[in-house]
C-alpha cells in the first residue's frame, strides 16, 4: 500500500444492536490503531441484513485507499449472511468451495463438518484464509484490504493485531496537543477557521455546573511544528484574553 489507508470497521450483528450482545469491537480498533500509528476513519454496526451488509461494504469499497475489518458473520448458520454478501459487493458475485478451508474444517471437526459446518468453506473467488487462534474455522480476505473474521472478540482480536503487523506499514507519528478552556467554543471561531489542511482540530464544549462553560481544544497533526505553531494560537489568544485554561494530559 503505497498510500495512506483509510480504515473502517464494519461490526455486524443483530444482537448488538438490540443490546443482547455488548459491542467490543469498536474502542479495540481505535486503540490498536492508533498503537500502529492510524486511525479509524469509519465504524458501522448493522443488522444482519444482507441488502445492508451489501451496500456498506460497496461503499467502503468506494472509498480511497480503503482498508475493513469487518467482523461477525462467516459461520454456517442461516443469518450468517457475510460471506455471501462480500462475494456480491466485491466479486460480482462469484463464490468457490476453498479447498484449503474445507481441509482445516473437515479435519478439525470430523464428522461434525457435515452438514452445516462445511458451508464455511464456500468463500468469495480469490478469498485468501486467516487463522482462526481458536478454533481453527477459518476467517478469509479480499486484495489483501478487506478482512472478515467472526464475531468473537477472542477469535478477531488476534487476526487484527497479526493484519496490521505483516500486511499493514506502520503509519506516521501523529502529534496532538489539548487544552481546556472556562469559555465557550465561539471564542476560538476566527482561529478555527484560519486552522491550515494539515492541522485536524475539534473543539468539545461542555457546560460544567460550578464553572460555567468549558471547552477542550485539541489540534494535531503529522508534522509537529504545524501543530505546535497551531495550538500556540489558542494559547496565545486565551492569555491575551485572560481566559483560565489547563493542558489535558495528552499534551
Amino acid at each position: 500500500m503505497n498510500k495512506s489507508p483509510k480504515f473502517f470497521a464494519l461490526i455486524i450483528g443483530t444482537e448488538i444492536l438490540n443490546r443482547r450482545r455488548e459491542d467490543k469491537h469498536f474502542d479495540f480498533v481505535t486503540k490498536v490503531l492508533e498503537k500502529h500509528g492510524h486511525k479509524l476513519t469509519g465504524s458501522f454496526i448493522i443488522e444482519d441484513d444482507p441488502a445492508l451488509i451489501i451496500n456498506t461494504l460497496k461503499f467502503v469499497a468506494s472509498q480511497p485507499n480503503p482498508v475493513l475489518f469487518s467482523f461477525g458473520g462467516i459461520g454456517s448458520t442461516p443469518d450468517d449472511h457475510t460471506r455471501k454478501c462480500a462475494a456480491i459487493a466485491l466479486r460480482n458475485g462469484q463464490m468457490e468451495v476453498h479447498k484449503e478451508a474445507k481441509r482445516i474444517i473437515e479435519e478439525t471437526l470430523g464428522k461434525h463438518a457435515y452438514p452445516h459446518p462445511v458451508k464455511m468453506a464456500e468463500l468469495p473467488k480469490g478469498a485468501e484464509l486467516m487463522d482462526n487462534p481458536v478454533n481453527k474455522m477459518p476467517a478469509f480476505s479480499l486484495d489483501e484490504r478487506f478482512f472478515f473474521m467472526p464475531g468473537f472478540p477472542e477469535m478477531s482480536h488476534p487476526m487484527v493485531e497479526e493484519i496490521l503487523r505483516t500486511k499493514i506499514p506502520e503509519g506516521e507519528k501523529e502529534f496532538r496537543y489539548t487544552l481546556t478552556a472556562q469559555c465557550k467554543e465561539n471564542e476560538f471561531i476566527e482561529i478555527m477557521e484560519r486552522m491550515p489542511k494539515e492541522v485536524e482540530f475539534s473543539s468539545l464544549p461542555k457546560l460544567h455546573n460550578e464553572k460555567g462553560w468549558q471547552v477542550s481544544i485539541s489540534v494535531a497533526s503529522y508534522n509537529e511544528a504545524v501543530a505546535k505553531e497551531a495550538f500556540t494560537q489558542y494559547v496565545t489568544h486565551l492569555e491575551n484574553k485572560h481566559i483560565p485554561y489547563t493542558f489535558d494530559d495528552e499534551n
